[in-house]
């Protein structure tokens, strides 16, 4: 009788140190934000994409993490993708929007489009994306829209195939903008003259 209440005692002080970790880990969270996130926070764009839950199985039961993917941009042709993991899920957010501000690449754009037809692939996503016109909005599904809104692209066609998995379709997403060419730098990779 007393070695069950002494586990249960025991269970609640570990849920007692976990709350008191999971402030400590907030607090932390929220002055490395406050230090380093403000100055470039303010002009930055972030869209969650997906949070996953895996369970590790342990003696006492199930021990739950979470990993977050968020995509990051400053929606004036800089976009990049952070993934993370962490035991909750507010600082999982956090820390992939921290990494994916560390991963922000250039897109070419044309106004509030892309120059050319460009198709992305990552595993067994394929994606592909066209021009539209002013008007036509971003035609695309959750992640691929995700990650042209970050980008600061507006008017957009796009068609996915194969995988749906939101993880390969962002990847795809940033592989095909990153074969994106403007006029000036066909010219000058060629070096010949386009009229």
């Amino acid at each position: 009788m007393s070695q069950g209440s002494g586990g249960r005692r025991s269970s609640g002080d570990n849920r007692g140190g976990q709350g008191g970790d999971d402030k400590r880990r907030r607090g932390g969270g929220d002055r490395g934000q406050n230090q380093g996130g403000d100055r470039n926070r303010s002009d930055l764009i972030d869209k969650l994409v997906k949070i996953r839950r895996c369970a590790c199985v342990v003696k006492g039961g199930r021990r739950f993490s979470f990993t977050a993917m968020v995509v990051v941009g400053n929606g004036k042709g800089k976009v990049g993708v952070g993934y993370a993991k962490a035991n909750e899920v507010p600082p999982a957010v956090e820390k992939a929007t921290r990494e994916g501000g560390r991963t922000l690449m250039d897109v070419n754009m044309t106004g509030h489009t892309i120059p050319h037809l460009v198709e992305g692939h990552f595993g067994a996503a394929h994606v592909v994306l066209l021009p539209a016109s002013a008007g036509t909005g971003v035609i695309a599904g959750a992640a691929v829209r995700a990650v042209c809104e970050a980008a600061g692209i507006h008017n957009i066609l796009t068609k996915s195939f194969g995988s749906t998995n939101p993880h390969n379709l962002v990847k795809a997403t940033l592989d095909a903008l990153r074969q994106l060419r403007s006029r000036q730098d066909v010219e000058r990779l060629r070096g010949v003259s386009l009229s």
